[in-house]
């Protein structure tokens, strides 16, 4: 079969080499995972554009598209909002210091002030550190949990393998580590609390630094300048801590299998008092504010923030924000006084109230300030991570979804102002099996079916495609668990580990229909294969079917949308699945996409050109072919354009797309 390759395929090809080659002349080990991420975003976009343009790339003018931002208010500055925050603490003057596991940016711990990120701490990124779920601050030293993992630094102070410490590391206000004498890491900074499990609390008043530590049952009190230990008390399942103005501690007593929480009242010397408070559900984080009343994150179902009068027995006087949280009214719906997923909360000396929504499953960073009145002041969002979004494709671009929100787009707004938050389509409390609990998707598919919306998400590996359905009347914004297609065969396992989800078939593939509605997996609702090939690449088209490819020249698998059941789930089964083989020209297929209006196929993979000189499961391939007339027996082979594509096992040199960015 004779082709030619067009002068924008040959002038494009040209482009991103010169990118490649200029990138990676400056690319080093440090930065690697980052730029693997960013190549994914740059290939994913690459393939679209070819696929969605038709190769008239010169007839339209670059000034007619615009681009908006989304997720992160400060996109596209140096600055960055962190993924998640876990813990949180509010300085008297309002500063508010964070800390959270990973930060893709490296900004595990932030500090910010006035709506602005005015600092990160140093040195948590990399080299097996991480931060953690606590932090506090005084005057001088910000505290923060942290951990340290083995990296075979023999001549530094590093843990041995199989080994991992948690720690508190002391820094100075302006994030920069601050050793102590006997202090233990690389650079002096760090107490080692133990190595089993992370530090769950901190607090400081005076010269004392009280530390949960779960691990051992115990609140370990340090001096704040010398870091030694002064004294220690036993406390089962410690959490958050706050002190009072007589200087006692509330402490957050952490549910178990057979206990309830609890807050818990001791005197700084380890004995405990008679206040406490029981009916609390899930409290996330506790704080005093500028009247000496203790705040109580609840993230129950209620989702609100508890108030409660401190001075004798606790009692409850009030609470803040909407009953339900995200979930009250219309479900979904994002307002100012609906919280979803409370990390954090604290106050200043003005009476300003701070709060930490994380979502759920570390979904995305909501901070807000609010005055002593109730108003917003502010509102910082760092909501995706390593993911795509997608527009529905009967809004010309102005609704805009990605695995957890839902965005407005006004693009006729300035720069900053085009973003409108709609809604949180995930509602774990009524939908407790929902696959964004479990699994992390990180690539969106907006669809519509029979006038109807629905979401398709996939994981980085291709592992797994979920879909869902909206019902506005009874669920309002809330995306609910439709199906699910299983794309490997796990060797005689189960296909997916662990207790989730329940009731799957103990071996093979499957797809799964929420044939009763109720948004769980239940026996019934599986249909099983025992194909041993493994999914490369998923495409969902407009008209709802579901396309795979699988490598090593076992083909293509198509699956016909049935059209939809009683309840709104889309009917897919292996029966009216269509197997297609593999084009010759290629050898592994990785990823594809089709367009039913003009029966035109993209696909990806490695050739009998250009073949793979390793395995790589990350790899699309080292061409792009296109087809017309695919599903006609006169099938064209219009182009075939070679990638970029590593063949000498260095990963940086690598196109990875993610084949997220539909049409």
């Amino acid at each position: 079969m004779k082709y030619a390759i067009p002068d924008d395929i040959q002038k494009l090809q040209l482009r991103i080499k010169r990118r490649f080659n200029k990138t990676f002349k400056y690319l080093n080990y440090k930065f690697f995972k980052s730029w693997i991420y960013l190549f994914i975003a740059t290939i994913s976009f690459l393939f679209i554009t070819i696929v969605s343009t038709d190769l008239t790339f010169s007839q339209v003018p670059e000034d007619t598209y615009k681009r908006d931002l989304i997720s992160d208010i400060f996109a596209g500055s140096q600055k960055s909002i962190q993924n998640y925050i876990e813990g949180m603490y509010v300085a008297p003057n309002g500063t508010v210091y964070t800390n959270s596991h990973e930060d893709k940016a490296g900004a595990e711990a932030s500090i910010y002030k006035d709506g602005n990120v005015i600092g990160v701490l140093n040195d948590l990124h990399g080299w097996s550190r991480h931060g953690g779920k606590a932090v506090t601050a005084n005057s001088k030293y910000i505290y923060i949990a942290m951990s340290q993992g083995f990296v075979g630094k023999i001549d530094k102070d590093y843990p041995p393998e199989g080994t991992t410490w948690y720690c508190v590391r002391r820094y100075n206000l302006s994030g920069k580590p601050a050793p102590f004498a006997n202090g233990r890491g690389w650079d002096k900074s760090m107490l080692i609390v133990n190595t089993k499990s992370e530090v769950t609390g901190l607090a400081t008043k005076d010269k004392n630094l009280y530390v949960s530590d779960a691990a051992n049952n115990k609140i370990r009190v340090h001096n704040t300048e010398t870091m030694k230990e002064l004294r220690n008390f036993s406390f089962l399942r410690p959490g958050d801590i706050t002190i009072d103005k007589q200087g006692n501690l509330w402490i957050i007593q952490k549910q178990d299998a057979n206990n309830p929480a609890k807050i818990l009242r001791y005197s700084s010397s380890g004995k405990q008092l008679p206040q406490k408070i029981t009916n609390v559900v899930l409290p996330g984080a506790i704080a005093l504010d500028n009247q000496g009343r203790l705040l109580v994150a609840e993230n129950g179902t209620l989702q609100q923030v508890l108030i409660y009068n401190i001075q004798d027995q606790p009692v409850q006087v009030g609470t803040f924000g909407h009953t339900g949280g995200i979930y009250g009214g219309v479900p979904g719906e994002v307002q100012d006084l609906k919280f979803y997923g409370l990390t954090g909360v604290g106050a200043d000396t003005q009476g300003n109230l701070y709060i930490n929504n994380n979502g759920f499953n570390n979904s995305g960073t909501d901070l807000r300030k609010f005055s002593p009145s109730g108003k917003q002041l502010w509102r910082l969002l760092g909501l995706s991570l390593v993911e795509n979004a997608d527009v529905d494709p009967t809004t010309d671009g102005r609704e805009v979804f990605t695995k957890y929100e839902h965005f407005l787009i006004d693009s006729s707004k300035p720069k900053g102002q085009q973003l409108t938050y709609k809604a949180y389509t995930l509602n774990g409390f009524k939908y407790p099996q929902d696959p964004r609990l479990h699994i992390s998707p990180d690539a969106t598919f907006v669809r519509r079916i029979n006038g109807e919306r629905f979401l398709f998400l996939l994981d980085p590996y291709s592992n797994a495609l979920e879909i869902y359905r909206f019902n506005p009347s009874k669920d309002g914004n809330i995306a609910i668990p439709a199906g699910m297609f299983v794309g490997k065969n796990n060797e005689g396992k189960s296909a997916i580990s662990g207790t989730w989800p329940p009731q799957q078939p103990k071996t093979g593939k499957w797809i799964w229909r929420d044939r009763n509605g109720n948004g769980a997996f239940d026996k019934e609702e599986y249909d099983h294969s025992e194909d041993s090939s493994s999914v490369t690449g998923w495409w969902v088209d407009s008209k709802g079917d579901v396309w795979t490819t699988l490598g090593d020249r076992q083909g293509i698998r198509h699956y016909f949308l049935q059209g939809l059941d009683t309840n709104g789930n889309p009917i897919y089964t292996y029966s009216s699945m269509q197997k297609e083989t593999t084009p010759r020209i290629f050898t592994d297929l990785r990823r594809i996409k089709y367009f039913p209006e003009s029966d035109t196929m993209y696909l990806s993979g490695f050739t009998v050109k250009n073949p793979a000189t390793f395995v790589d499961p990350l790899a699309a391939g080292s061409e792009i072919a296109r087809f017309d007339n695919w599903s006609q027996d006169n099938r064209i082979l219009r182009w075939r354009i070679v990638v970029p594509n590593d063949t000498i096992r260095k990963r940086e040199i690598i196109t990875a797309s993610t084949h997220s960015v539909p049409d």
